[in-house]
């Protein structure tokens, strides 16, 4: 495998656990047949040459290879840029292994699609790494479905970054001519952006399962997006802007994920076979996990601690089909009787999720 001249420069070392790759990273989610560890903590990927690469399938004709290191700490050992890219149910793990031997100048960046619950409500998976590690974290996320990326496909993605000067040495790391870089500042709103497109990502799939069309696919979209922004602003802690989920982040992202994401296509054969989620993620996803279902139960639990659940009822609706059993077909009832939809009361004055947050 080739790697895109404009990236020989990168020294970053990434904790892998599943086929997200950034271009010209990952051999696997390019179709190659070599199987690679399946720890939640490998492989992990850095900058070198080294002996014994074909066992990898990477060539050795690019510019500089993407070496596969099974051991976590020496992947990482004096590394100044560290991605991290395992489901976020794992990240608590990773960060144990690597305290105490992480740079203390290191800059960390997130592509972690999921939240935590934390005492006041939202926990932020970037918050989790700052905390146990120390370092300084930004986030990436985008309109970025795998094998396309890595098949150096053209895309936009997004870097939430708090610092300008370290969101313009991300850039330059991560940009390609095919994969096209925007930085903002509303790093929190990025984030979350990357977390609850994968349940509205859910809904459109039990959609899709049911034999509704684009149309109903398109209000989905819609109203998820409502309840995107509405939760956003309710638990961000920073500012929360509309431009930002015009980014490749926000509604590119969401778009992609409800027509072409691994959440989706789960999420039809749901509805079409009547089997468990755990079960299709066995036959479907060769070892890859949902991100969808769990971001909507950990969702769940920071809404109900706020007596925030009935605002959220697309969010709910998922939750409510996936863990208790509720009918499919409630999403359709959900989009229906949605709160966008009925004569505004005391609870949505000026449209719930159209208000500016204090």
């Amino acid at each position: 495998m080739r790697l895109p001249p404009s990236w020989h420069r990168r020294r970053a070392a990434s904790p892998y656990a599943q086929p997200f790759v950034l271009p010209g990273s990952s051999p696997s989610a390019q179709g190659n047949p070599t199987q690679l560890p399946s720890s939640p903590c490998s492989p992990c990927w850095g900058s070198g040459r080294a002996p014994g690469h074909e066992k990898w399938g990477v060539s050795a004709d690019g510019p500089t290879l993407q070496v596969a290191e099974p051991d976590l700490l020496k992947a990482c050992a004096g590394a100044d840029v560290l991605l991290f890219v395992v489901p976020h149910q794992f990240i608590g793990k990773v960060c144990e292994q690597l305290k105490g031997h992480v740079k203390k100048d290191a800059i960390g960046m997130s592509l972690i699609k999921g939240v935590d619950e934390g005492p006041d409500g939202l926990r932020l998976i970037s918050d989790i790494i700052h905390e146990k590690l120390g370092i300084e974290m930004s986030v990436l996320m985008g309109a970025n479905i795998a094998n396309e990326v890595a098949e150096e496909k053209f895309c936009e993605t997004t870097i939430g970054c708090k610092n300008a000067q370290y969101g313009q040495i991300l850039k330059e790391l991560m940009q390609t001519p095919n994969f096209r870089v925007t930085v903002v500042q509303e790093a929190d709103t990025v984030e979350i952006c990357g977390a609850l497109k994968n349940i509205v990502a859910v809904a459109a799939g039990f959609c899709d399962g049911l034999g509704f069309g684009d149309n109903t696919k398109a209000a989905v979209i819609r109203l998820g997006l409502m309840e995107m922004i509405g939760f956003a602003k309710l638990f961000c802690k920073g500012p929360v802007t509309p431009s930002t989920f015009l980014e490749s982040c926000g509604v590119a992202d969401l778009i992609t994920t409800c027509y072409g994401g691994r959440n989706r296509k789960v999420a039809e054969a749901f509805a079409k076979t009547g089997k468990s989620i755990e079960q299709l993620e066995k036959e479907m996803l060769n070892g890859q996990k949902l991100q969808g279902p769990q971001t909507s139960a950990e969702l769940h639990r920071i809404l109900k601690s706020k007596n925030m659940v009935e605002k959220f009822p697309l969010f709910t609706a998922v939750y409510q089909i996936c863990y208790e059993g509720k009918p499919v077909t409630d999403v359709i009832k959900c989009l229906q009787n949605h709160p966008e939809h009925m004569q505004r009361g005391p609870a949505f004055p000026t449209g719930h999720y159209r208000e500016a947050r204090p």
